[in-house]
């Protein structure tokens, strides 16, 4: 469709000179918005206005300012998925994006940019852009101590409770699973106690990540000897394949398992992951800034029932990012746990 606006309009603010605000034209389905994609609550904006906040905005490069152009780009980026390049990291995108300059034939940011706002591919290449950008490193039991704690003492804590329940159901959301080794490892260990500790329970395990390319890897579940270095012989023997000079997981472990496409900041379709036991982010909430990270994390506690556990990468905390959640040391690792609120709203202790 014909747009209404130049992507290039840009409006300076007076009052906060570090502030610039442009406006973007779009008169088809809402973009995708926050790793992360695929809004779906039917809206139809005539424009989409896209701000850098001065608090996100690092001390300026000696070597000279960047590019505008690729600051637009940055600034989209943020608006749609929540994650947010400082300057220091712009040379970075300038590759992604120059990657797809060159298989699109455009010759300048202004004209990929456009590309990005205003033309007719404009929805697909933005989802492409992205695949480009949330590209993971992971593999097999990255983090054994944190699966040891899974099996051995939230996984157990949350079958007691549900215990009288009428229905024996445990749900897992591995949210940003990028090529999936995080779930597959996850079902594994599963696996392993369907005759012990899961017997007569039924399990659902949801894998989702902002990246189409991931998601394609993760549902062929073909890996190779950097994926696969953590297995032990006996688990390569039981969960495994071989295909080729790689490894393919055994149907068993592939069953169960729901991957799907979805945008953490995404309000309306996150909504759609009701009743969680035990949420794995790991290793994504670092690629978004503080009000992204307040945003994903209030959509856990929502989805997490009030036993549920959350479990975060290594280096990621919720401290200064939410007070809902509660830290808890388990044997070898730490998880976060629901907090009750007031009937005010406020967190009791």
């Amino acid at each position: 469709m014909q747009s209404t606006a130049s992507p290039s309009r840009v409006l300076q603010s007076a009052a906060l000179p570090s502030v610039v605000t442009y406006e973007l034209a779009w008169s088809g389905p809402c973009w995708p918005a926050g790793k992360f994609i695929d809004r779906c609550d039917g809206s139809s904006p005539k424009g989409f206005r896209v701000t850098s906040a001065p608090s996100l905005q690092p001390a300026p490069d000696p070597t000279g300012p960047p590019e505008p152009d690729l600051v637009r780009i940055r600034d989209l980026i943020y608006q749609v998925a929540g994650i947010f390049h400082p300057d220091s990291k712009l040379r970075l995108l300038k590759d992604r994006c120059g990657r797809r300059m060159k298989e699109l034939k455009t010759q300048t940011l202004h004209e990929y940019l456009e590309c990005l706002t205003i033309g007719p591919v404009r929805q697909t290449e933005l989802t492409t852009l992205l695949n480009e950008i949330t590209i993971g490193e992971t593999c097999f039991f990255r983090n054994q101590q944190q699966l040891d704690a899974l099996r051995h003492v939230v996984i157990p804590n949350i079958l007691q409770i549900k215990s009288q329940l009428p229905q024996r159901r445990l749900r897992i959301w591995s949210a940003g699973c990028s090529t999936g080794e995080e779930p597959y490892t996850i079902r594994m260990l599963l696996l392993d106690e369907a005759h012990a500790l899961l017997q007569d329970w039924s399990v659902e395990l949801f894998a989702t990540d902002l990246n189409e390319r991931s998601l394609a890897h993760a549902k062929a579940a073909v890996y190779g000897n950097y994926s696969t270095r953590n297995l032990t012989p006996a688990c390569r023997s039981k969960y495994f394949l071989p295909y080729g000079d790689q490894l393919q997981v055994h149907p068993t472990a592939r069953s169960n398992i729901s991957f799907s496409r979805l945008n953490l900041s995404d309000d309306a379709r996150v909504t759609f992951m009701k009743s969680m036991d035990v949420i794995f982010c790991c290793n994504v909430l670092i690629y978004f800034d503080l009000a992204s990270k307040r945003r994903v994390i209030q959509h856990f506690f929502n989805t997490l029932l009030p036993h549920g556990y959350l479990f975060l990468g290594r280096s990621e905390s919720l401290y200064g990012v939410s007070e809902d959640f509660r830290l808890v040391h388990l044997p070898g690792a730490t998880a976060y746990v629901k907090g009750e609120r007031s009937p005010g709203g406020g967190k009791t202790i």
